[in-house]
């Protein structure tokens, strides 16, 4: 199934007459009470009403939803914050809108949505799993299998699971080549690509990396977070050549990969240079940060770009919040040298010359790359317990996860002929 181009749909609707019935409106300032739970009830309100409105800028990009009984009764059972608003009300809040950095956007359908995630992992092994579990937001798992077998055509909106498309187990042979967990990742892995008929594991996280970059050019929208950005490129790029270390039998990487990469093929980087020394746990220069190296660098903060909401929607939609500077946290890829963007990449948010969320478009769909691992887990371990998003219902960093989620639900539909 082909996704075709998004088109952006911007109105100001006629002002409401005096007395018509009211609306309400979601707030994502600071009165709001569970800010990541009021994405999911603007989700619940698209799959049973087929309409919402998304306010940008206005109000930390608050929503506006039809007033129904049911859906009064959801936001009640979420613990939301709402705001009954006549139509008075209304025509007041757009004629703010008109005349400031804000703008409406109508968004028409709920998106579907899949999470690209190994069939063992748990729901706290991912912060957008764990996103849309708390937001109650639905959602379907994909692995190699699926997609080889021509399945992302079926999803609107896409996620990668902090995967490492290189075929290097994230480098995880370092330190823990003899866990129970990492050998089942091996054999894993190994019995997926002999089953679909590639020869090394490397070999069958290429052939998913190209169709992952056919999903984008074909309309659809992918969210990458962690490690995935970062070795999803690397493997695009090295498409003729093996970058991958072995580890699991001690075989050395290719020493001249990095002249064979093919940045031609990549979505969003270029000129990175690839990490072939097997005792470095790094995949490239790409990531500024270099977290488990000596040169690693140290948190701090990341601020969000303040876009124009009339003239540039995508990224204002995409950065919509309640604060614009956010702490800073590791992922095995923490974030990304601005001089390994290609041109018209837009940096959505960064600390001086280092990125940390950036987006793009590649044919008729478009990417998006978030450095780090959970946002609310700054120094995240292997084993360290799942982050509690009750304790997190207003996360800044969350709330740029769940912006990404309603982005895909603002395109005008293919007219069926």
């Amino acid at each position: 199934m082909k996704i075709t181009r998004l088109v952006w749909v911007m109105t100001f609707l006629a002002w409401p007459a005096a007395g018509a019935a009211q609306s309400l409106l979601v707030p994502m300032d600071r009165v709001q009470e569970n800010h990541l739970k009021a994405y999911g009830l603007t989700y619940w309100a698209l799959e049973q009403y087929g309409e919402a409105e998304w306010l940008l800028n206005y109000r930390g990009g608050s929503f506006l939803l039809p007033d129904m009984e049911g859906l009064r009764r959801q936001a009640a059972l979420r613990g939301i914050t709402t705001e009954p608003v006549s139509g008075a009300d209304i025509a007041g809040i757009r004629a703010v809108i008109a005349d400031s950095n804000m703008e409406t956007v109508i968004l028409e359908k709920a998106p579907k949505v899949a999470i690209y995630t190994p069939p063992n992992s748990t729901p706290w092994d991912d912060a957008v799993t764990m996103a849309l579990q708390y937001a109650q937001i639905p959602y379907e798992t994909i692995w190699d299998d699926d997609v080889i077998q021509g399945r992302l055509g079926e999803y609107e909106w896409l996620h990668l699971h902090h995967e490492d498309f290189t075929g290097q187990y994230s480098k995880f042979f370092l330190t823990y080549a003899g866990s129970p967990w990492l050998q089942e990742e091996v054999a894993r892995n190994e019995e997926m690509a002999e089953r679909m008929g590639f020869r090394t594991v490397p070999d069958l996280k290429k052939g998913v990396a190209r169709r992952l970059r056919q999903y984008v050019e074909d309309g659809g929208f992918l969210l990458a977070m962690c490690s995935a950005t970062e070795t999803l490129e690397l493997a695009l790029g090295a498409e003729h050549t093996d970058i991958a270390a072995s580890y699991s039998d001690g075989s050395p990487p290719d020493p001249n990969a990095t002249s064979k990469m093919e940045w031609d093929l990549t979505m969003a980087f270029r000129d990175g240079v690839v990490q072939t020394n097997p005792s470095v746990n790094a995949f490239s220069d790409i990531d500024a940060h270099q977290v488990n190296t000596p040169w690693r660098l140290e948190l701090g903060a990341f601020t969000l770009f303040d876009f124009s909401a009339k003239f540039d929607p995508v990224p204002a939609m995409l950065t919509q919040n309640h604060v614009s500077v956010i702490s800073d946290f590791y992922g095995l890829t923490t974030s990304f040298r601005m001089d390994r963007l290609k041109p018209g990449a837009i940096v959505l948010a960064s600390e001086g010359d280092i990125v940390k969320y950036v987006h793009g478009n590649f044919g008729e769909g478009t990417w998006t790359y978030f450095g780090g691992h959970d946002p609310e887990d700054p120094e995240h371990q292997i084993g360290d317990p799942p982050t509690n998003l009750d304790l997190h219902r207003s996360s800044p960093g969350y709330r740029l996860i769940l912006n990404n989620v309603l982005f895909p639900a603002a395109r005008k539909q293919k007219l069926k002929t």
